[in-house]
């Protein structure tokens, strides 16, 4: 092994390989880059929802919510995703990357397929969505750019599996992988049914485009589609779960409750969690009822016990680990006096509580078929997906991302006292909009409609109940909030990069930056009585709790959409 191409960390004995390392710095501020554009998107989205500002024409908005969820939904987290790939590999495994000038294809050509989507829909002949719904079509270059985008992100997933055989063949590291490069592993396989399925739906619909093909199936492309679509969003879960993990370990030493249990939850996650796109679906003609039925009753729920057994053994081995360093009395003191100040702390447990709390509970509520019903197709869905993507994956990529700076980038962090409120801001802001738009679809305020007033639709009646303006107005206003929150991470991020000291290869930072663990001595008679991490047992207690009762007031709901005598 050369070792003049590598260095080793001196902070956390990391070995890092140049030519990984370069590539993992050009994803990283890629996905920064497509955050910030996204964001501004989604302010303009959120005002223009804001029935007392409505802030765009009809034309303008469709065309900015297109953009709004392929910049941030798809191109911010892919290109993160592709550089915690790197990392987890090369890095965690202290191996080379397989085949870097591969590597570099895939990243041109994310780039260029990126560029060219932005492009092509702010020409304003593409402004069909994320979803981008067949029959409704947009230019030839729209569906281009993202099959080169997906292409790029597959050939990034095969060098991350090519990088794992050559750890494994020149054992860099024993016994397995670690827990963090097992939860990548994860992301990655599912990654690879996702782009397959993209390619299997945009390339013919490319070519209808083109007027190569007469005719796309609408039901059949939705369902082809989904498999991209939700899938992407699976990814995601893998991913900023590994990462939990990983944060857990950095600032705590702390190693999970049972390793076993957290593989096999991520196992879960590859056998189940794609059934979770049908959620989509339930309304569609063209699937069976028994099929939704025992997707949505049965197997969904083996991929939503995954996700809990998660939600349990993160903040438990966060808490058996304070425990063991003495902070062992009552409930919450080992909570209390956790880091609040340090953004990747707090950053990680906003996420590990939003995405918990918002994002899982309106997740099985909204994938139950009878439910669903009541739901689908209103604001509801994106209330939702802003809990588990924002909320969940990228309030997690922002707090590793404040850990990583100094770690890959070598630059201390500017605006310290900034960057220790930005997690607040941004999750608290998000939380308000999750919230807000969950509450307005639940009185019924469709999902993609430019005017709830219809003032555009010449004969149309239909008036809200009062409560869907008041919805969306502080659904604005937390827009507001979140995008200020976002805009503070992207300008700490690259104030760092730019004006952030330097520190030289083999200089430590100021700031310790990773945990001594808790020797397994320490780690005895923890706990109250036989219950090792009450404070956990709580947490999830309060959680079936919360879940049970939003559930069944959904039920309720549902009954009172028809009346039986």
């Amino acid at each position: 092994m050369n070792n003049t191409l590598f260095r080793v960390c001196p902070d956390t004995g990391l070995k890092f390989h140049r030519p990984a390392e370069t590539l993992m710095k050009a994803n990283a501020v890629a996905a920064v880059v497509f955050l910030l554009v996204g964001g501004f998107y989604a302010l303009l989205v959120g005002l223009t929802r804001w029935q007392a500002v409505h802030l765009l024409a009809a034309d303008q908005f469709y065309m900015v919510l297109t953009l709004h969820g392929l910049n941030v939904l798809i191109f911010w987290i892919l290109f993160f995703e592709i550089a915690l790939l790197y990392f987890c590999s090369s890095t965690l495994l202290g191996c080379r990357l397989a085949a870097p000038r591969f590597a570099w294809v895939g990243f041109a050509l994310m780039l260029i397929g990126a560029v060219m989507n932005n492009v092509i829909v702010l020409q304003g002949n593409s402004s069909v969505m994320m979803t981008s719904y067949a029959p409704m079509g947009a230019h030839p270059v729209f569906y281009l750019s993202l099959i080169l985008f997906a292409v790029g992100a597959l050939i990034g997933c095969f060098v991350f599996f090519g990088t794992l055989v050559i750890a494994k063949d020149e054992k860099t590291y024993e016994g397995s992988v670690s827990l963090v490069t097992f939860g990548a592993i994860t992301a990655a396989i599912i990654a690879v049914f996702t782009i397959i399925s993209g390619a299997i739906i945009l390339i013919p619909t490319l070519l209808w485009s083109l007027d190569l093909i007469a005719h796309i199936d609408a039901l059949m492309y939705r369902l082809i589609w989904w498999g991209f679509g939700h899938s992407s969003q699976q990814i995601n879960v893998s991913a900023h779960i590994a990462i939990w993990y990983a944060i857990a370990a950095i600032m705590f030493g702390a190693k999970p409750l049972s390793e076993k249990v957290s593989r096999m939850a991520f196992l879960m996650y590859i056998l189940f969690l794609q059934l979770a796109s049908v959620h989509h679906l339930l309304v569609d003609p063209g699937l069976s009822s028994e099929f939704k039925m025992f997707n949505t009753s049965y197997a969904m729920y083996l991929a939503v016990m995954a996700s809990m057994v998660h939600g349990l053994t993160v903040p438990g081995s966060i808490e058996a680990a304070q425990r063991a360093k003495g902070l062992n009395n009552g409930l919450f003191e080992w909570l209390r006096k956790a880091p609040w100040g340090n953004p990747t702390f707090s950053g990680m447990f906003i996420s590990l509580v939003g995405f918990g709390f918002l994002g899982g509970i309106s997740g099985v509520v909204m994938g139950t078929e009878q439910i669903n019903i009541l739901l689908h197709n209103t604001l509801y869905v994106p209330g939702h997906f802003h809990a588990t993507v924002v909320i969940g994956t990228t309030l997690a990529f922002m707090a590793l991302t404040y850990w990583l700076v100094p770690i890959l980038f070598r630059r201390e962090l500017v605006m310290k006292k900034l960057a220790s409120w930005q997690p607040y801001l941004f999750g608290g802001g998000m939380a308000g909009v999750a919230l807000f738009l969950m509450g307005a679809g639940t009185v019924g305020v469709p999902r993609r409609h430019w005017d709830i007033s219809f003032s555009d639709a010449a004969g149309a009646v239909y008036e809200f109940p009062g409560a869907a303006n008041t919805m969306l107005a502080l659904n604005g206003v937390f827009v507001i909030l979140a995008v200020a929150g976002g805009a503070a991470f992207c300008v700490i991020v690259v104030a760092s990069l730019l004006f952030g000291k330097k520190l030289g290869e083999d200089e430590k930072s100021p700031v310790p930056l990773i945990a001594e663990p808790p020797a397994d001595a320490d780690y005895e008679g923890i706990g109250s009585g036989t219950i090792t991490v009450p404070g956990t047992l709580v947490f999830a207690l309060v959680f079936f709790a919360s879940f049970a009762i939003y559930y069944f007031v959904n039920w309720k709901y549902l009954g009172e959409t028809w009346g039986i005598s």
